[in-house]
């Protein structure tokens, strides 16, 4: 009975820890170290604004806080934001009173970085010499990298 219980446990330790989101959801708008500066100010205010444009567009992602770091503000969201919040919360920023609107760039979410080696591709094809340009084209036709952008040419 013991022997059971305890293959039981090994089981349940077993949990599968692949996340299919960001486990920190974040909003990065890029601005002016003076416009950071003049909206970590009045924080609370900022928020509760935020949440209600977001509410208005009947969206079900919550802004639960905001910092500033490096030149740029930093709202930590309840889910991960669709274009149509990253939007609102664009639109409510630029608006804000006293803000220099110009030095915002568009908010977006955190960008990881990821390496891909490419092995066992043939030199040739029937058409000719495969090329940079090639590999380049077919990995953006490739849905898997619908939204990447490479570092570097292959």
């Amino acid at each position: 009975m013991k022997a059971m219980n305890s293959s039981k446990r090994k089981n349940k330790s077993n949990i599968n820890m692949i996340t299919r989101e960001p486990l920190r959801k974040q909003v990065i708008v890029p601005m002016a170290k003076s416009n950071a500066e003049l909206i970590v100010k009045l924080v609370h205010q900022h928020i509760a604004n935020i949440n209600n444009c977001l509410r208005n567009i009947k969206s079900d992602v919550i802004a639960d806080f905001l910092q500033f770091s490096n030149n740029m503000v930093i709202i930590i969201i309840s889910k991960l934001a669709s274009p149509s919040n990253l939007s609102t919360i664009e639109k409510y920023i630029k608006n804000i009173k006293n803000i220099a609107s110009d030095s915002i760039e568009s908010p977006h979410l955190p960008k990881s970085k990821s390496y891909l080696k490419i092995i066992g591709l043939p030199h040739s094809m029937n058409n000719g010499i495969i090329t940079p340009d090639f590999v380049e084209g077919v990995l953006k036709e490739t849905h898997l990298f619908k939204d990447m952008s490479l570092a570097s040419k292959p």
